[in-house]
C-alpha cells in the first residue's frame, strides 16, 4: 500500500459516510484521521447530533466491529473489560470477554460513570490491552475508543480527570447543523430512509478492518522535517507560558500532533507534513489539554480562542 491509495481510501470513506451523515465534515475527517493513527477521540456535543450514527456508519464503511457502552453511574469496570467465571465441570475459571474487545468502542456519555469505571478504559486506551485477575489480554488491532460527553447537563456526572483526558488524541466539538443541512436530514426521512437501517443508504465498504494496520504503518513512514518538529515544540512550549493559560500541554500533546500530522498528510496524498497540517490539528489536540485561568474564562475567552492566539504568535516554517 502507498500514500496515493490512502488518499483514495480516505476520500471514498468520506463520501460513503456522507451518504448518511449530513454536514459534520470536520468531525468525520478527524475521526478517520484518528483511526488511521490509532488515536482515541473525545467528542463533545448535545444529544441528537449524530455521534453514535457516525461510529456505526464508520464501522460499516471500514468493516470494523463496533460496540457501544452506555455509561451510567452503576456501571462496573467488569461490565467493560469482562470477568472470570468458575466452571464447575472443569474446575477452572473461564474469562468472558467484555464489550471492550472490539475495533471501534463507543463509550457513550463517559462522564456519567464514576472514576473507578472510567479508569477501566485507561489501560486499553494507552497499551491496547486489558488486565483482569492478573492476566493480560491483548486487544486485536485496529482498536480505538471514541467517547462522548454532553457539555450542558452536569448533574450526576463525574468530570474526566486530567490523566484520562490526556490519553485522548483529539477532542472534537459537534455543533448544530445549518438550516439547509437540517432540511437535508429531514429529506432522508421524508424519502423513507431511516438512519436505524443503514441498508437503505447504499453504504459500501471501502476498506477491510484487517488492512487498517497496514494503513497505519504507511502513515508512520510520512516524513517530518526538523523544521516541523521545532514548530510543534514551539507551539506546545508556548502553551505553558501563555498569559491566559494556567496549565499548559504535556509532551504527549506534541507527540500526538506529530503522529496525527503524519496521518493527515497521508490522507491528503502527501508523504511529508506541512505547517498547515499542524495548524488544522492544533485545536483538536490541544483544546482538552489546556486549563485557562479563571479570570480569563470569566471574561468569556474560550480555549479555542487562546489556541488561535498561540498559533498566530508562533511563526510557521517556510516550505
Amino acid at each position: 500500500m502507498h500514500i496515493g491509495q490512502i488518499e483514495t481510501i480516505f476520500d471514498r470513506a468520506l463520501a460513503e459516510v456522507g451518504k448518511v451523515m449530513v454536514g459534520q465534515d470536520e468531525l468525520i475527517e478527524a475521526t478517520l484521521v484518528g483511526l488511521f493513527c490509532e488515536g482515541n477521540i473525545l467528542i463533545e456535543g448535545v444529544p441528537g447530533l449524530g455521534k453514535t450514527l457516525l461510529v456505526n456508519t464508520l464501522s460499516r464503511v471500514l468493516s470494523c466491529e463496533f460496540c457501544r457502552i452506555q455509561f451510567t453511574p452503576d456501571l462496573m469496570p467488569s461490565d467493560i473489560t469482562g470477568h472470570s467465571v468458575y466452571e464447575m465441570n472443569s474446575g477452572e475459571f473461564h474469562f468472558n470477554r467484555g464489550p471492550i474487545f472490539t475495533n471501534l468502542l463507543l463509550a457513550d456519555e463517559i462522564n456519567r460513570a464514576p472514576a473507578k469505571t472510567q479508569s477501566a478504559l485507561l489501560e486499553a486506551m494507552q497499551e491496547r490491552q486489558v488486565t483482569v485477575d492478573g492476566t493480560t489480554y491483548r486487544l486485536e488491532p485496529p482498536f480505538i475508543t471514541i467517547s462522548t460527553q454532553n457539555p450542558l447537563e452536569q448533574e450526576g456526572t463525574y468530570p474526566l480527570p486530567e490523566a484520562q483526558l490526556d490519553r485522548f488524541m483529539f477532542k472534537l466539538l459537534v455543533d448544530y447543523p445549518s438550516e439547509d443541512q437540517e432540511a437535508d436530514i429531514l429529506g432522508h426521512y421524508a424519502a423513507g430512509r431511516d438512519t436505524r437501517n443503514l441498508d437503505l443508504f447504499d453504504v459500501t465498504t471501502v476498506l477491510q478492518a484487517s488492512d487498517i494496520p497496514e494503513v497505519q504503518s504507511v502513515c508512520r513512514e510520512v516524513i517530518v522535517e526538523p523544521s516541523i518538529i521545532r514548530y510543534i515544540t514551539a507551539l506546545v512550549s508556548r502553551t505553558r507560558r501563555w498569559h491566559a493559560v494556567e496549565v499548559g500541554a504535556s509532551p504527549r500533546a506534541g507527540v500526538n500532533m506529530l503522529i496525527a500530522g503524519r496521518a493527515l498528510a497521508a490522507c491528503r496524498g502527501r508523504d511529508f507534513v506541512v505547517p498547515d497540517d499542524i495548524k488544522q490539528l492544533a485545536p483538536w489536540v490541544l483544546r482538552h489539554r489546556l486549563r485557562l485561568r479563571p479570570d480569563v474564562e470569566i471574561e468569556g475567552v474560550g480555549v479555542d480562542d487562546v489556541i488561535q492566539e498561540i498559533l498566530d504568535s508562533v511563526e510557521a516554517p517556510r516550505q
